[in-house]
C-alpha cells in the first residue's frame, strides 16, 4: 500500500514556541484532543513551554500537524504528542513529523510513545516497534 502524497503546501518547521490557543485547536481536530487538557489554556501552555521539541506542519500559515517532544538528545526521546488535523490524515504528515522530530532531537536516541487507541495501527504502518513492557503511574 503506498502512502498518498501529502498537500503540496505542507511547511514543516521546528519552531521554538506555538501559541496555546492553537494548540488547542489542532488537539480539538484530532482524537488526541479526548485525552489531552483542552479546557484548560494555562496547562496547555505549560506543556508547551516545558517541550523540548516542536515540529510543525502547516498548511497557509494554519497549523496542521504538530508533534511535541522530551529529551535528552544523546539517549531517549518521548514523542509526547503527535496530531494531524484529521482533514489532513492520510497523506503522510504524521510520519514526516515523527522523522523530523526524531532527526531534530538525535538518531542516536531511541523515539518512545504512547499510541492513542485509534492511532495503534498507524505506527507500525510506518516502520515503528511495539514494545511490551511499559509501566506508568496515573495522573492525580
Amino acid at each position: 500500500m503506498t502512502t498518498p502524497s501529502p498537500p503540496a503546501d505542507v511547511v514543516y518547521a521546528v519552531e521554538p514556541h506555538v501559541s496555546p490557543a492553537e494548540y488547542i485547536v489542532v488537539l480539538r481536530k484530532t482524537t488526541l484532543g479526548e485525552r489531552r487538557p483542552v479546557d484548560d489554556p494555562a496547562r496547555i501552555a505549560r506543556m508547551i513551554d516545558e517541550a523540548d521539541v516542536l515540529v510543525t506542519a502547516r498548511v497557509d500559515g494554519r497549523l496542521v500537524g504538530i508533534s511535541r517532544a522530551l529529551t535528552d538528545y544523546s539517549f531517549a526521546t518521548y514523542l509526547s504528542d503527535l496530531a494531524v488535523d484529521e482533514q489532513y490524515q492520510g497523506h503522510g504528515i504524521g510520519r514526516e513529523l515523527i522523522r523530523r522530530t526524531h532527526a531534530a532531537c538525535g538518531k542516536e536516541t531511541m523515539l518512545v510513545l504512547i499510541a492513542a487507541p485509534q492511532a495503534e495501527t498507524f505506527y507500525p504502518h510506518i516502520g515503528l516497534q511495539q514494545h511490551m513492557s511499559c509501566w506508568f503511574l496515573p495522573r492525580e
